[in-house]
């Protein structure tokens, strides 16, 4: 039986050996569920970049640019890192560069796996079903902020948790806790984070329905996999 495990941070991946496993890339508010919504909607593919220069100087390839830091739009580029991006005008067929504080940064970290996943609440069910078919190890790894642990991509990792009991092993306690995280959690998620950090910064911020929208489950069946350079729907891989 394959085994879920999770990565609370980037700064911890030096402890897991992710070859011969699919990393599951989570930065819940809000770059992988940008990343799900762009695709849903029918972006090309994704570039996810580190740095903001290199993520702008993809305009000169006719790439839409989209980056954040600090939770804000950064100055120059066309987009900043709300899924509403995707849903408010047409994108389809668009190839799309982004950067942001912590998501981009954890897939480029994760690129030793087997196969490097964009997870979110939105298409979790869909990832759950990836991986079951999967059949490999799996390490969910959580985007955190700045390198430090963070409530809602560990909600993501216990809500996968659930979807997959009884057909992976929870072998380590970060499982376990992320798990029971979730549990506690679901019937109120709004309230479970309202005093999680990245929640207050989105509040005061004035975007809390970003947050709203991205605590939503399986409102997408996209599964984004990074195929070189790019993020593809898994289909299309």
């Amino acid at each position: 039986m394959p085994s879920l495990d999770v990565c609370f941070s980037p700064e911890l991946l030096h402890l897991y050996n992710l070859t011969g496993k699919i990393a599951v890339v989570v930065d819940v508010l809000r770059a992988t569920s940008s990343m799900v919504t762009a695709l849903s909607h029918g972006v090309a593919h994704i570039t996810p970049v580190s740095e903001l220069e290199a993520c702008l100087a993809y305009r000169d390839q006719g790439y839409l640019v989209a980056a954040e830091r600090e939770g804000l739009k950064a100055d120059g580029f066309d987009l900043g890192n709300s899924p509403f991006h995707y849903l408010e005008e047409d994108r389809t067929g668009r190839f799309l560069a982004i950067t942001t504080t912590n998501g981009t940064k954890a897939m480029r970290l994760s690129s030793s796996a087997d196969e490097v996943l964009a997870g979110a609440f939105l298409n979790v069910g869909a990832i759950a079903d990836y991986v079951r078919k999967a059949g490999k190890d799996v390490v969910v790894v959580c985007a955190g902020w700045k390198g430090l642990f963070n409530l809602e991509d560990t909600l993501f990792a216990g809500a996968l948790a659930d979807r997959l009991q009884g057909e992976f092993t929870f072998d380590h306690d970060a499982t376990q806790a992320a798990w029971h995280l979730y549990t506690t959690a679901k019937p109120d998620m709004m309230g479970f984070l309202a005093n999680a950090s990245h929640v207050q910064r989105m509040k005061r911020l004035d975007i809390l329905k970003d947050t709203e929208f991205c605590l939503q489950e399986d409102v997408y069946t996209v599964v984004p996999v990074l195929k070189g350079d790019f993020l593809v729907p898994a289909e299309l891989a």
